[in-house]
């Protein structure tokens, strides 16, 4: 069988080949090959860069296109250009790993090469990778929340930066939420930076509680989570004029902020936003230009503090941090003594790394019970992404609050049920039980 011959481009006296470059990444709505990938990010490659240059990188990796299950590869492959820069990164779990850092418009094909369709640089720069130069503000609407919504919350988080002096930078995700990028002068640890974006999300919570949320627990969520913990170390998120995997190719879009109020996200595709870069250029240009101060965030978690407010919980492969809540979800939480608790009754209906086919079982669940699924809120579906050291799966519950115990169903075995970390967790059990026997 004949393979497909590579393509190889020169990218300012420096050459890039493009293996398998007829390669289908996006075949269902929306016909991309990788080579048409490739020019994209080429067309583009200014506002690009401009998110990841002199960062490292965590290489998301599409291997089998957008429509197959995605990889992380954190260390930089063995064989790459002797062009390619690389930094090694320190991590809360105290492993270390040769990162990629990407400089040009060269390196950033490179890494597309591979399978990034996506981009996800840590928000540090090389020069100092313990102070972070940017503040991430990640809004995560909940299943079924208006896009409406979702901007409602973006604007009300730009009046309180506003307020607080800091200028900041709206994005759309690319997916159904939005981003809101602050360029801060990197004097501040992880740790500060993140105490900051908790204080900021709680503050917008206290603006708007009907819509924004400040809790990490699904189960306690409502309306648009405003993810603090994005902001941890060892977190990224993917950074502007990044394509999405879904059937239409979207773009994670940087806007103008008078742009939001009737921006749509399905317009801001891999078709559309060449030309609309080539006519408007990058509303982002100025971002480096005005780094602002964390001292007013932090001035703000000091009085939550000083309220009685406990720390957020952080992600669950972090330690247990001094001051921090209890890392346990509330329906498991043990009562006080002599204090009632009421447990969340939570059912598993589907576990799959394909996002599609967990929400199809989903509505398979609720077709199965109709009358539990009309009492359902839409909060009391959870519709979790799921991270593992190299795998990412979708896990969908829903919460029985509302549905009365007579008409409750037992947990049964999900469908799909395809959760890629079940058997290293199943080893690690047999393993501690030989421990403890």
């Amino acid at each position: 069988m004949n393979q497909e011959a590579a393509e190889v481009l020169s990218i300012e006296g420096r050459e890039v080949r493009v293996t398998h470059p007829g390669k289908l990444y996006f075949s269902k709505q929306t016909k991309v090959s990788k080579l048409d990938l490739i020019r994209y990010y080429l067309a583009i490659a200014p506002g690009a860069l401009r998110g990841i240059v002199d960062r490292p990188v965590v290489l998301k990796r599409f291997v089998n296109g957008a429509e197959e299950p995605a990889f992380y590869q954190k260390r930089a492959p063995a064989e790459r250009p002797s062009w390619l820069r690389t930094v090694t990164l320190s991590f809360p779990s105290g492993r270390t790993a040769e990162e990629v850092v990407v400089d040009d418009a060269a390196g950033l094909l490179w890494i597309v090469n591979l399978g990034c369709i996506e981009l996800h640089p840590h928000p540090v720069r090389t020069g100092d990778l313990d102070h972070p130069d940017e503040l991430r503000v990640d809004l995560d609407p909940g299943p079924g929340v208006d896009w409406a919504d979702v901007r409602t919350v973006a604007l009300e988080v730009k009046a309180l930066l506003d307020d607080l002096g800091l200028r900041s930078w709206p994005k759309t995700s690319g997916s159904r939420g939005m981003h809101v990028n602050v360029r801060i002068e990197p004097r501040w640890t992880f740790g500060e930076v993140r105490r900051a974006a908790v204080a900021l999300s709680r503050a917008v919570e206290r603006r708007v509680p009907a819509l924004a949320s400040s809790k990490w627990w699904k189960e306690e969520r409502h309306g648009v989570f405003l993810d603090y913990n994005q902001n941890a170390k060892d977190r990224t998120t993917c950074s502007a004029y990044s394509v999405r995997p879904l059937p239409d190719a979207r773009v994670s879009t940087p806007l103008e902020w008078r742009d939001v109020a009737d921006c749509e996200p399905a317009d801001f595709t891999i078709l559309t936003i060449p030309r609309r870069f080539e006519a408007l250029g990058d509303p982002h240009a100025a971002m480096d230009e005005t780094p602002g101060s964390l001292e007013p965030l932090l001035e703000l978690a000091a009085k939550d503090e000083a309220a009685g407010l406990a720390d957020a919980p952080w992600p669950p492969h972090f330690r247990k941090m001094e001051g921090e809540a209890p890392r346990v979800m509330p329906s498991r939480a043990r009562p006080a003594a002599k204090t009632p608790r009421t447990k969340m009754p939570l059912l598993v209906v589907a576990n799959s790394p394909d996002r599609e086919a967990a929400l199809a079982g989903l509505e398979r669940w609720k077709q199965k019970h109709p009358d539990v699924s009309g009492l359902l809120a839409v909060d009391d579906v959870l519709v979790d992404s799921m991270r593992g050291r190299s795998s990412t799966w979708t896990r969908i519950r829903v919460n029985l609050r509302h549905v009365p115990e007579a008409l409750r169903p037992v947990q049964e075995k999900p469908d799909p049920d395809d959760d890629p970390t079940r058997e290293w967790r199943e080893a690690w059990s047999k393993r501690a039980r030989k421990g403890n026997a």
